[in-house]
This record gives structure tokens, sequence and C-alpha cells, in this order.
């Protein structure tokens, strides 16, 4: 099997998707700038998968995130990367402050093609959580949610990316 290409110019991206998949799957890594269509967060990951495909000839793995805000009705949504260059975290954060509801869902959807002309397939995984004040450096390109841990402390990103690397 050709390897498979993760599109990214994140390099922590790179450096998760890595770390995750098994030794099994040889991974080369690209930098595309595919530009995005108007959609949901699921016809936009299938429109790169399927562009991305066809830039490479073979088999390509992609990435895209969202955060959605509950009493925002689902904004920003896959737009979330531009709102955090127009207004930073702390801006996002304040996006909620006039509202009582502070639940949102940060979205990580991958898609996979095993080459041009092929249907991708979608993998989503969802976190639910509170917007709070930011309590660290945006680990991507925005800090997920605070997050209740199975013990019930609430954490953000940077301090489960903290709590990652002390246990491995």
């Amino acid at each position: 099997m050709p390897p498979i290409t993760f599109i990214t110019s994140n390099p922590n991206k790179l450096l998760e998707v890595t770390a995750i998949l098994p030794n099994t799957i040889s991974l080369t890594h690209r930098a595309l700038d595919i530009p995005e269509i108007q959609g949901s967060l699921e016809e936009i990951a299938i429109a790169k998968c399927r562009r991305a495909a066809e830039i490479i000839q073979g088999p390509v793995l992609v990435e895209d995130s969202a955060l959605e805000f509950r009493a925002m009705k689902g904004l920003p949504g896959p737009y979330v990367k531009y709102f955090f260059e127009a207004l930073g975290n702390d801006g996002l954060n304040r996006l909620l402050d006039g509202f009582d509801d502070r639940t949102a869902e940060a979205v990580c959807t991958f898609g996979y093609s095993p080459g041009p002309g092929r249907q991708p397939l979608l993998f989503q995984g969802r976190i639910t959580g509170v917007i709070v004040p930011p309590r660290g450096p945006p680990v991507f390109e925005w800090a997920v949610p605070s997050i209740q841990s199975p013990g019930q402390i609430p954490r953000v990103a940077v301090e489960y990316e903290s709590a990652v690397a002390s246990t491995s």
C-alpha cells in the first residue's frame, strides 16, 4: 500500500497524528493551501479531501476543526480559524459574554481518501465543554473549551497537553 499523505501546514497537528497512528501505517506529510468551500464541517472536509487526492494522485488524510457555541446555534463552527485570526482567544471567549449558556463543542473531522475519484471517508470526534477564560497559549490555532475529565476536574486543552505528555 502506498503511503498516506497527511495534508497540513500545522506542525502540531502532524505531531499529534503521527503519535496516534500505529507504526504499520506509512505516513508522509505535505503542506497544501487548499481553498475551503462554504458549507458544513462535513462538506468542507469532503471537498478538501477530494481536492487533495487529485493533487497528490494517491491516498490522503485531511483534518478540519470546528468550535460550536450552543448559545450561538453552532457558530463559529468550521470558520473558527477566521474568528480566531480576527478576535484572538480572548475575543472568542468574549463572544459568549451576553449569554448564560457557555457550552461548546470542539469538533475534529478527519477525511481519508484512497485516491482521486474515490469517495472520502469521514471520522469525527467531539468534546463538549464550557468556554472559560484562556489559561495559557493555544496548543493549535485556538484553545479548546474546558473539559470535565473522568475525575470531574475541569481542564483546558493546554492542561490536557501537559497531562498527556507527563504520562507518556
